[in-house]
């Protein structure tokens, strides 16, 4: 009885929403957990759509709660939802969302990037969990996986309400898009890259579409580097395959590229007061993403965390090196 009274309480305490009926996900359903598909609305007025995750053992008192997005490309369905239902088996209200212009977020047109509305993004998650009765206002942290650990840092650098940011084997899109990997680029290169992106404007106007920039190939030769490789095996095969993922299934748009381009999104990481875990594979191509922000940060509650033995990713998914035991020890600290 307490268990129905309980689904029908957070049925309507959220409104506008529906229970999650089929699970769609890329891993198992958890018992321990409630699954709620829910919408709320950024400050740009697109509607994002997230599942929620509640613990079925929900203590009678206002819960911590943690919002989740990442990877780059990716969708609610894979990695941001495990880490969302495995930190609500641990005890907190958990938010996996969709990033605005992907998935079952709202916004057009479909497959386009913005560093300032993604930072708005998990802003926008924090408005919707602070206004849930069962939730805390002053316990709330989030998750950025992958690029999406790039804009969860400047989210946490701008949104004070943020009390704990754990970024996971983090890209800096606005970096690796304006220098390449590994800082490559020069300005003469990335000038011409800019002159071929506003030419592609150009012709997306005068065809009133969007050109679609490659994707990950549909078969590997084997002469990918062995970071496409490791994309690949996740987002092309059943381990982590979703229809709605850009990178499973489908192309960011080419110009997209240009807001990444002009506005670097780590410019003011020195200035987060609140705790930032940053967790990068000892074997990934993009440590150095973690290493370089984590110089940046000032502060004693601040930590750089490198898992032995992990690719970029393993820390997707592999439930043997993901290091779930410290995130939680990391929010239970910083949360209380």
């Amino acid at each position: 009885m307490f268990k129905k009274l309980f689904i029908l309480l957070i049925t309507l305490v959220i409104g506008g929403t529906s229970m999650a009926s089929d699970w769609d996900k890329t891993f198992a359903k958890s018992d321990k957990v409630y699954v709620q598909k829910v919408n709320f609305k950024n400050r740009y007025g697109i509607t994002l759509t997230g599942d929620l995750y509640i613990p079925k053992n929900k203590p009678n008192k206002k819960m911590a709660a943690i919002a989740v997005s990442g990877p780059f490309g990716a969708v609610k369905e894979q990695a941001s939802g495990l880490y969302a239902q495995t930190m609500a088996e641990r005890g907190f209200v958990t938010l996996a969302f969709d990033p605005s212009y992907t998935g079952e977020s709202s916004g057009e047109p479909r497959n386009v990037s913005s560093p300032e509305i993604n930072t708005e993004d998990f802003s926008a998650a924090v408005d919707f969990l602070s206004n849930q009765d069962y939730v805390n206002p002053e316990k709330i942290g989030i998750i950025g996986i992958c690029g999406f650990g790039g804009f969860g840092l400047n989210a946490a650098a701008i949104d004070t309400r943020i009390k704990g940011t754990v970024a996971v084997t983090m890209y800096d899109m606005t970096r690796v898009t304006a220098n390449g990997y590994f800082d490559s680029m020069n300005e003469k290169s990335r000038y011409e890259l800019k002159e071929t992106l506003n030419k592609q404007r150009t012709e997306d106007y005068k065809k009133g579409t969007y050109a679609k920039a490659p994707g990950l190939p549909e078969k590997l030769t084997g002469n990918e580097p062995q970071f496409v490789q490791d994309y690949y095996e996740y987002y092309k095969t059943p381990r982590g395959f979703h229809t709605r993922s850009i990178n499973s299934n489908g192309n960011w748009n080419t110009t997209a590229s240009l807001a990444l381009i002009n506005m670097p999104i780590l410019a003011y990481i020195n200035e987060i007061h609140n705790a930032v875990l940053i967790i990068h594979g000892e074997k990934a191509h993009s440590r150095y993403f973690s290493e370089d922000a984590f110089k940046k940060l000032t502060g004693d509650n601040k930590e750089l965390y490198i898992v032995p033995n992990a690719n970029h990713v393993d820390l997707y998914d592999n439930l043997d090196k993901i290091p779930f035991d410290k995130i939680e020890t990391f929010f239970k600290t910083y949360l209380k």
